[in-house]
């Protein structure tokens, strides 16, 4: 008995009218491939995107801190020996006397503020991740990115019509007999913790989702209680994030000035308040640039408050992300 053989299925790329399969296969082989996209040419289209961001920090923040810069280290127009001369003056004198007191004043409110800001928002930010209310969450982020945002003479206002000396809340709790008053230390540390929270709760909030469900089950499963696995699981993983939300607050706080300036006036000294009143005039003949010197020492904390928070960020992405 004779099979008769299988027939082999013909390809269309296997039909050639001019040439066979032969022809095909050459053709096949003959055809070049996709072009590869090149390196370099992806990462000059990247740089190209930052052009615009870049001139916009030079212009926006590179300008103006270079002449700060040599303004600090030079004399005034109104200097007697000339202006533009170089002179250590300004330095010496902006870390001396009144002003130094303003520095340490304004390191001082900034740190207490930051510690309160990232006590009190910590645990509003953990009571707002574990709800299974969605409203509640979008809610309460919502007004905490506006809240983080207002300040300056609204924010003032407002506190001094709710508790200032004839504030509403003042008189209600006769708040006065108690010896309160909004205009002091202890006022603008309470104005300033109004958007101090809010920006903790949005700073830590991400940090907050990262922690993983497994972490905690596993530390039940040991028989561990919530005290210990905050204390030895999730507040060592979350200890990068709470720093670097410290310090970004920090920032925040030693930056901030018209609400302070609007509310308290020259009752709390502070840097930024000393600043505006070189620029306004109020310093010694000769000592116009001593704002410029002023200036630089903030520009000097606000780099040493960034080079620790980006490190911080860093070490918590690697474990949240």
């Amino acid at each position: 008995m004779t099979t008769a053989p299988t027939p082999v299925p013909t390809t269309p790329a296997a039909t050639d009218p001019g040439g066979g399969a032969g022809a095909s296969t050459t053709a096949a082989r003959t055809t070049p491939a996709p072009a590869r996209r090149r390196p370099l040419a992806r990462l000059g289209g990247a740089w190209l995107a930052t052009v615009p961001l870049l001139l916009f920090f030079l212009i926006g923040f590179g300008l103006p801190t270079v002449a700060i810069v040599i303004g600090a280290f030079t004399t005034s127009s109104d200097a007697e020996s000339g202006a533009g001369q170089f002179t250590l003056d300004n330095l010496t004198a902006s870390v001396q006397g009144g002003y130094l007191t303003a520095m340490l004043s304004s390191l001082k409110l900034s740190a207490l503020t930051a510690l309160l800001a990232t006590l009190i928002g910590l645990p509003l930010a953990q009571a707002v991740v574990t709800s299974r209310r969605g409203w509640l969450r979008q809610a309460v982020l919502t007004a905490s990115g506006v809240l983080a945002n207002f300040g300056g003479l609204p924010l003032a206002f407002a506190f001094v019509a709710t508790l200032g000396n004839a504030g509403e809340i003042t008189k209600l709790l006769h708040l006065t007999d108690h010896g309160w008053t909004l205009y002091s230390f202890t006022g603008l540390t309470v104005v300033y913790l109004y958007f101090l929270v809010p920006l903790m709760v949005l700073t830590i909030t991400p940090a907050l989702d990262g922690l993983r469900t497994q972490w905690r089950e596993a530390a039940q499963n040991n028989r561990a209680t919530t005290f210990q696995y905050w204390r030895h699981v999730a507040l060592p993983i979350l200890l990068p994030s709470l720093l670097g939300g410290f310090v970004l607050l920090f920032g925040s706080a030693f930056a901030a000035y018209a609400t302070a300036a609007a509310m308290v006036g020259a009752t709390v000294p502070l840097v930024s308040r000393s600043i505006a009143d070189a620029l306004s005039g109020n310093v010694l003949v000769g000592q116009g640039n001593l704002a410029l010197a002023l200036s630089l020492n903030m520009i000097v904390v606000a780099v040493l408050v960034m080079a620790v928070y980006l490190p911080l960020q860093r070490r918590s992405a690697r474990w949240l992300s």
